[in-house]
């Protein structure tokens, strides 16, 4: 599944030159969400991690499933 066709571009935002990346597509659809999450699990999964930190306004709804 290729993630980047459920990230949405908005050019110029928040300000001019910036280009913000919107996952509300991604976290609308259930199939690409599941997919993030497991290759997040996948590639950080072994690396003996005891904690996760959501570093950011939506990161909690990444570090709750891979918790």
């Amino acid at each position: 599944m290729n993630l980047r066709e459920h990230i949405r571009d908005i050019p110029n935002y928040p300000k001019e030159g910036i280009v913000f990346f919107d996952i509300t597509p991604l976290l609308s659809s259930p199939k690409a969400f599941r997919f993030a999450v497991d290759q997040l699990a996948e590639k950080f999964g072994s690396r003996g991690a005891t904690k996760i930190a959501a570093a950011e306004a939506r990161g909690f709804i990444f570090a709750a499933p891979l918790a």
